[in-house]
C-alpha cells in the first residue's frame, strides 16, 4: 500500500488509545508502519531498484531487526531529551535539563511491542495488493501476492482519516477504534470479493477453453472495489479483460499478449544485468525486439501495470550487437 495508508493506520492505531501505553507511541506507531519501506533509498543507489524492493525490509530480517532498532534510536533520543523518565542528557556548566511535559514515562518493552505490532500492519497491507511482496526473505524469495485490495486505495484514506480527525477533536478513542473496525471490515470483505471472482473467472474460463490457465491474476483496480482487472497466462500469450461484481461474466479484450519468450534475442537479453533484475520482480513479463541501426534493442515490461491498455511504467531494456 502507499505510506498515505500506512500512516493513518498508524496514526489510527495510537487515537485508539495505545497512545498513553508508553511515551513516544505515536510516533513510533506512524514510523514502523512505514519502515519496511526504507528500502526506497536504494533509489538513490546503482543497485537495481525493483530487484531490491519488498525484500531484505519486509522479509524475516527486517522483521525481526527493523522495530528493536526503532526502539533503540527512540529511547536514544528520549536520553538525549532527557524526557521520559530516563536519566537526562549532560548540558554545560552543570545545568539542569529543561522541564519535561505530563505524560507516560517511557516503557521500552511496550514500545517495542508497538513497533512490531504496526510493522506487521504494513506486511498485511502490503500483501493485499498485486505489487507483492517477499515476506520470507531471504529464507524464501518467492513473491506472496493478495490481489485484493488496489495499492493506493481512497476508500481505506477517507475512513481512517476520519477516524483519526474525529478522535483527536473529540479527545477520545471511540472514533478511531470504528475506523480501525471498518476498515478491516473492507478489506476482508475485499478478500473474499476477490477468492470469488477468481473461482468465477476460472470457472468461466475453463467452461470456454477446456484447460487450466497457466497462471492468472484477478486483481484490484482504483476507486472501484468490486472491479477487477484479469490477466490469464494462456500458454504462449496473455489475455486480459475485466470482472465485475454487478455484471457477473468474464469480458475478455480482443487482443492478445504475445510473450515472445522463446526467441533467440531474448535468449541472449536474460543475462544483461537490467533485464535479470527485472525478471526478479516481474509476474507476467513479455518481451518486444526492436531492430535498429546500432543492434537489436529488446524490452521486457509486466502485463500488470498497463495503464488502462496505454503505455507499460515498468521496463528494462537491453541492446544486442
Amino acid at each position: 500500500m502507499d505510506n498515505v495508508c500506512h500512516t493513518l493506520v498508524g496514526a489510527a492505531i495510537a487515537s485508539a488509545g495505545l497512545r498513553s501505553r508508553t511515551a513516544y507511541a505515536g510516533a513510533a506507531l506512524m514510523i514502523a508502519a512505514n519502515l519496511p519501506d526504507v528500502d526506497v533509498l536504494v533509489f538513490a543507489t546503482s543497485t537495481p531498484s525493483i530487484e531490491f524492493r519488498r525484500g531484505w525490509t519486509h522479509g524475516v530480517v527486517g522483521q525481526a531487526l527493523l522495530p528493536a532498532a526503532l526502539t533503540l534510536l527512540i529511547m536514544a533520543w528520549a536520553w538525549w531529551r532527557g524526557t521520559a523518565g530516563l536519566k537526562p542528557r549532560p548540558t554545560m556548566a552543570g545545568l539542569k535539563s529543561p522541564p519535561t511535559t505530563a505524560g507516560p514515562p517511557l516503557r521500552p518493552w511496550r514500545l517495542l511491542a508497538l513497533a512490531y505490532l504496526a510493522l506487521y500492519s504494513h506486511l498485511l497491507l502490503d500483501f493485499l495488493n498485486n505489487y507483492g511482496l517477499r515476506v520470507l526473505a531471504p529464507i524464501e524469495w518467492r513473491w506472496f501476492y493478495g490481489d485484493a485490495v488496489f495499492i493506493v486505495d481512497p476508500w481505506l484514506w477517507l475512513v481512517l482519516g476520519a477516524g483519526v480527525w474525529a478522535a483527536r477533536r473529540q479527545r477520545a478513542p471511540q472514533p478511531a477504534r470504528i475506523a480501525l473496525g471498518a476498515a478491516a471490515g473492507y478489506v476482508v470483505v475485499m478478500v473474499a470479493s476477490a477468492v470469488i471472482a477468481r473461482e468465477a473467472v476460472v470457472r468461466e474460463w475453463r467452461a470456454s477453453r477446456g484447460y487450466e490457465p497457466t497462471a492468472l491474476m484477478v486483481g484490484p483496480v482504483p476507486v472501484s472495489p468490486f472491479s477487477h482487472e484479469v490477466i490469464i497466462d494462456a500458454g504462449p500469450h496473455y489475455e486480459t479483460g475485466t470482472y465485475r461484481f454487478w455484471s457477473p461474466r468474464l469480458r475478455l479484450d480482443g487482443a492478445r499478449i504475445q510473450k515472445n519468450a522463446n526467441a533467440p534475442e531474448v535468449a541472449a537479453a536474460r543475462t544483461a544485468p537490467a533485464i535479470r533484475s527485472f525478471l526478479v520482480w516481474s509476474r507476467f513479463p513479455f518481451w518486444q525486439i526492436r531492430h535498429t541501426e546500432t543492434g537489436t534493442v529488446v524490452t521486457v515490461q509486466d502485463v500488470r501495470f498497463r495503464a488502462g491498455g496505454g503505455p507499460i511504467r515498468f521496463s528494462a531494456s537491453a541492446t544486442l550487437p
